[in-house]
């Protein structure tokens, strides 16, 4: 079985726990196992609502466990498509698999069963790229179906898993915090536009790898279109830019919106929108100054402190 699994680590084209479950299956299609992780009890690695895909030839996508049942995992799927059956599984505390260990010392259970029907994953990835919520639905059968968003968890005919729009950043400003922002967005993954209304910063974005749609010069501003899942953040030095900003981001649905300066720049940034009349209901959405680390002033260290605020506001 290491065999299979060092496979299974190369023939991806990288780790096999950052891929996409969802999407994996819909390209491999027929034969390919989905393994649901529907329950939790104590310490898990992962929580319910969790998948991983297994290939015909072996190849995995995505994360139950950080290893230790995966491989176990590529042997049950073979059962399932050999019976055409699913396959109810649970591992660690009260298992009967005493020789499959959770180092966490807790359990998980697990719903195998072979994709069938490559429709409802195909309406998934459209709703994703479309920026949509929505639930599949996985029945007692295995057969899946979208349906409207739900929270994660289980349903009286089966297991609903919930998925919302990832995280997208608009990222206003010139100077390195707005740079070293966008790059640290760009390098997790994250959908992200950087705004700006200077040519240096273009080209320096431009130079580290920022191409296509994660770029926009400010005067485009009025084509983005922030949705409910859309952090908003300003990097600026001269503060004149902010306004005309920051009133169209509060006429929007955007769940998070900063702006870098001290507490004394917060007062003035407020007092300066109230002057345009706009009011203490909708200032008090603007975080200043931003980030879960006082006082940060390196930029690497602002963009990360700014981060792990945005994503500790997500529902």
């Amino acid at each position: 079985m290491a065999v299979m699994l060092d496979m299974v680590r190369t023939s991806s084209g990288g780790h096999p726990a950052l891929l996409d479950p969802w999407r994996a299956a819909l390209d491999w299609g027929e034969g390919t196992v989905l393994a649901v992780l529907t329950a939790t009890h104590g310490p898990a690695y992962r929580l319910a609502g969790a998948a991983a895909a297994i290939a015909t030839d072996g190849r995995f996508a995505g994360a139950i466990t950080s290893g230790c049942i995966e491989a176990d995992l590529i042997l049950r799927a073979a059962d399932v498509r050999r019976t055409g059956r699913p396959c109810r599984v649970r591992y660690g505390d009260g298992s009967p698999f005493f020789d499959l260990r959770l180092p966490c010392g807790g359990a998980i259970e697990l719903e195998l069963f072979q994709l069938r029907d490559k429709e409802p994953l195909a309406a998934l990835d459209l709703a994703r790229g479309e920026r949509q919520s929505l639930a599949l639905h996985v029945a007692r059968d295995g057969a899946l179906s979208c349906q409207p968003y739900r929270r994660t968890g289980p349903t009286p005919a089966g297991f609903a898993i919930g998925f919302q729009p990832d995280i997208r950043f608009l990222v206003f400003g010139a100077g390195p915090e707005a740079l070293v922002f966008a790059g640290l967005v760009r390098d997790l993954g994250y959908d992200h536009m950087l705004v700006t209304h200077d040519d240096a910063c273009l080209d320096a974005a431009l130079a580290a790898g920022c191409q296509g749609q994660g770029l926009a010069r400010l005067g485009d501003i009025a084509d983005l279109r922030p949705d409910h899942r859309t952090a908003a953040v300003l990097f600026y030095h001269d503060h004149d830019y902010e306004p005309e900003i920051l009133r169209r981001l509060l006429r929007s649905e955007a769940f998070y919106i900063g702006a870098q300066g001290s507490r004394a720049t917060q007062r003035a940034r407020l007092e300066r929108l109230h002057e345009f009349g706009v009011s203490d209901a909708d200032t008090a959405r603007i975080q200043g100054p931003i980030g879960i680390l006082p006082s940060a002033r390196d930029a690497r260290t602002l963009a990360i402190s700014a981060l792990a605020e945005i994503v500790g506001q997500v529902g």
